[in-house]
């Protein structure tokens, strides 16, 4: 970018506060937010007032943390970038799905504390995935990735999306459509949230979901945490309502509620589900693609529109 264009750069690695992010939209062009940037109503008055900034070169897939409404409102456009985060966050939630049931995660830990004493009959008993039921919340580039891992592993593919995926896409993945969360959600072994953080899916996972689970089931999330109610998940686990859980990011971070961290059949991960060197790489120029096409005054290939999800 460096080379290209006039920029500065946030080398800390650290968020940037309020009162940056507005100070960079009066001053910029073109601002590159993370996820961890929250581009409000007030960040996008600051740069309005200025009248400067044009567009929000999202680096990421989603875009929760910015104020779409206001953002069109300002006339800003709005890129991400889709795609090239499918695999890795793919690889990462089957990798989920075979952590939980098999207690991956709690036999490393029993190794490192020199408490293993040997192999026994019944020792770290978990569960097999093959044959199970897999219930996949979205079903976008992600989750029919996850659909793909997933069957070749004996897992059964069920899925609820908005909309039903063409016939011959369900034929190759042998999934199974339920218009009907709930019902799906009674019904299948592991559940995988692979759908956007919205208005329509904040809190889409919460104690009237758990209640009609399985005692069997197994939720994972590695999309965004806000889609499950976190109280309502740690009451279920507390509770033996569900057998576990597996998470890449949570509703508050980088706070983790403490009942997670003492709760049995958890794994818990910092939001490292896109964290490649590959997956980075390929963001950046998927920004960098996306700001050159809208310098040459055309529309970039990546731009999000209000109501993308």
């Amino acid at each position: 970018m460096a080379e290209l264009f006039d920029v500065e750069l946030n080398l800390t690695d650290v968020p940037m506060s309020a009162a940056q992010l507005a100070d960079a939209a009066r001053r910029c062009d073109v601002l590159v937010p993370t996820v961890t940037d929250h581009i409000d109503a007030a960040v996008l008055a600051a740069a309005s007032d200025a009248g400067r900034l044009k567009i929000l070169a999202n680096f990421g897939v989603g875009v929760d943390h910015i104020d779409l409404g206001a953002a069109r409102a300002a006339n800003v456009v709005v890129t991400n970038t889709p795609g090239v985060l499918t695999d890795d966050t793919a690889d990462m939630v089957m990798a989920l799905i075979l952590s939980v049931p098999r207690r991956l995660a709690e036999g490393e830990k029993l190794v490192r504390a020199g408490e293993w004493k040997g192999w026994s009959p019944t020792g770290m008993l978990g569960h097999r995935i093959t044959g199970k039921r897999l219930g996949i919340i979205g079903m976008g580039r992600i989750g029919r990735a996850v659909a793909t891992r997933a069957r070749a592993f004996g897992l059964t593919v069920h899925y609820h999306n908005r909309h039903r995926l063409p016939a011959e896409i369900e034929g190759e993945m042998e999934a199974t459509w339920w218009d009907n969360l709930d019902a799906m959600l009674a019904r299948v072994d592991i559940i995988s949230v692979n759908c956007p953080h919205t208005a329509e899916t904040h809190h889409l996972i919460g104690a009237p979901q758990f209640a009609i689970m399985q005692k069997q089931a197994y939720l994972i999330n590695a999309a965004r945490g806000e889609i499950i109610d976190e109280n309502a998940l740690c009451e279920a686990l507390a509770a033996g309502r569900i057998a576990g859980a597996g998470l890449d990011v949570y509703e508050r971070e980088p706070e983790v509620d403490p009942r997670l961290l003492d709760l049995p059949g958890v794994v818990l991960l910092p939001h490292m589900g896109s964290a490649t060197f590959e997956g980075r790489q390929a963001m950046g120029e998927k920004v960098i693609a996306n700001i050159r096409v809208w310098a040459d005054g055309h529309r970039p290939p990546d731009q999000v529109l209000e109501g993308w999800a």
